[in-house]
This record gives structure tokens, sequence and C-alpha cells, in this order.
């Protein structure tokens, strides 16, 4: 099982991303071992997850939400059936 996740960092940006545990990611993103975009903008925390069957739905999912602008991730925030 993959996960696609959301994560809201310090400065109020978002980072979209994969993983098969979604925990473990996040304390990585915290503890500096994450993405270089989240290392300088922590701490960050999990806003959004849905799970995918295989890690290319996953992919394609966080591909397409990194292409939204920031008030349509905001609206997947209020409502994860969008």
């Amino acid at each position: 099982m993959y996960f696609c996740y959301l994560l809201r960092c310090a400065d109020g940006s978002f980072y979209t991303g994969v993983t098969t545990d979604v925990g473990r990611r996040v304390d990585e993103h915290n503890g500096g071992k994450g993405a270089r975009y989240t290392t300088g903008r922590r701490p960050v925390q999990l806003v959004w997850q849905e799970a995918h069957p295989n890690r290319s739905s996953a992919q394609r999912r966080e591909t397409a939400i990194k292409r939204w602008r920031r008030d349509r991730k905001l609206a997947l925030v209020r409502d994860p059936t969008v």
C-alpha cells in the first residue's frame, strides 16, 4: 500500500509526497532527513493523505496535486473528496 500525502510547512506552504509509511515519513521531514524543500520549513504537519494500491497510482496523484494552485490544495485539505 502506498500513500500520497500533503504537508503544511511552518511557512504555510505545502509539500506533496508519496510513501509506504506516512508516520515515519513525517518524522523524517521533521527530523531534517526528508526532502530538501522541507528542511528549512520545519516543523511540518500532515494535513491530508490518500491510500493507493500501488506506487504508480500514488505518484500520478502526487504529480496532479503538485500542478494545482494553492487554493485547490486548501480545498483538498478542507474536503478530502476533491
